[in-house]
């Protein structure tokens, strides 16, 4: 987003996941604009692979979650390291903890968008569950909301897998997104979420906020979150500024909800699916910006020598060193036979269906 306002700054991103040596070889010019996870900025600091000197300005965003335990080390040692800051900006849509002394944030002003009155489009509804295996339940509302895209929210990494391999079973196309993942991983599941492939992303709590999704209709709290700040986080994927959307929470018939869960209906789910099975697939290509392609390239490669139509292309997300292009799930393999091995400008590039 940094980069697309076109401020004319050399801007980089460094995170976890992503190799080292695209770091050292990026930072080697300084960048005017650093942003990055605190694990690996930290790492860059500690190893002085750029001069901190004229660091002015320190934005954290959702500070309340980059601070709290877990990270809390790396931003005190990050920002040790910054004698120089002059700026300091935090960001969040709730403040759940004390900003600590370290961050040394004197005098604050506080600027509160919640003071502005906004009527949230927002409906909560509850789902009963009569049995205690809540995943008929789950599978009944996704059919109930059709082709529509939503996350469904688990507190823990076990969960994901239980819904995952169900939602296998009733061959609903899916995606799973959580802290045990490798970064590359975690990235894809979002590329087939946004390009339609995967309907539903199966989360943690890690999916609340600071992710690249397009505005949702609906997120099904599966596992309900144990504060109002993370249930705040999560509904805040949906009904977004001005749009309307939905908070389904789903609720075993003798366990109480907590209560920050107000003004919500208890609805009953049609058994009839309005749900069709999903229409795209992704394709990875092994070429991307650094060998000087273009999404241009990309999609005449697949009207000249693929030969498909403009509604059989789909999203097409260009990375530094590869690409992802959306196709109609039935030519997917036969689209993947017939572009592997073709050039792309001067590159040999290898086109193959994602898992």
């Amino acid at each position: 987003v940094v980069r697309s306002m076109g401020s004319g700054f050399k801007v980089n991103a460094v995170y976890g996941g992503r190799p080292m040596s695209k770091d050292k070889i990026e930072i080697k010019h300084v960048p005017a604009i650093l942003i990055g996870t605190p694990g690996r900025i930290a790492d860059h600091f500690s190893n002085d692979r750029f001069s901190k000197k004229s660091i002015k300005s320190l934005v954290l965003d959702e500070f309340d979650k980059s601070l709290e335990d877990g990270f809390e080390l790396e931003m005190k040692d990050i920002i040790h390291q910054l004698p120089h800051i002059n700026k300091r900006i935090l960001t969040s849509a709730t403040q759940s903890l004390e900003v600590p002394g370290f961050v040394r944030l004197d005098k604050p002003t506080t600027v509160n968008y919640l003071n502005q009155k906004i009527v949230s489009k927002l409906q909560v509804k509850i789902v009963k569950s009569v049995s205690k295996n809540k995943l008929p339940s789950l599978l009944e509302l996704i059919d109930h909301l059709g082709n529509q895209n939503g996350i469904v929210f688990c507190n823990f990494r076990d969960s994901i897998e239980v819904v995952s391999r169900f939602l296998d079973k009733n061959k609903i196309k899916h995606s799973c997104f959580s802290g045990g993942m490798e970064q590359k991983d975690r990235e894809r599941s979002l590329i087939k979420f946004r390009n339609g492939t995967s309907q539903v992303l199966i989360a943690t709590d890690l999916a609340s906020r600071g992710i690249d999704i397009p505005e949702l209709k609906f997120v099904i709290h599966f596992e309900m979150s144990r504060t109002v700040e993370e249930f705040t986080h999560r509904n805040g994927r949906v009904a977004r500024v001005s749009s309307k959307g939905t908070a389904y929470v789903m609720k075993l018939e003798k366990k109480d909800l907590p209560e920050f869960i107000k003004n919500s209906k208890v609805i009953n789910i049609s058994k009839n699916s309005i749900r069709k099975p999903q229409f795209w697939e992704t394709l990875f290509i092994s070429g991307g910006r650094k060998d000087k392609i273009s999404k241009g390239d990309i999609a005449g490669l697949f009207f000249k020598q693929g030969m498909i139509t403009k509604d059989q292309l789909g999203v097409i997300e260009l990375k530094r060193d590869c690409a992802f292009v959306a196709v109609p799930k039935s030519i997917s393999e036969q689209l993947a036979q017939k572009l592997n091995n073709t050039r792309l400008k001067k590159k040999k590039v290898r086109v193959t269906v994602l898992d």
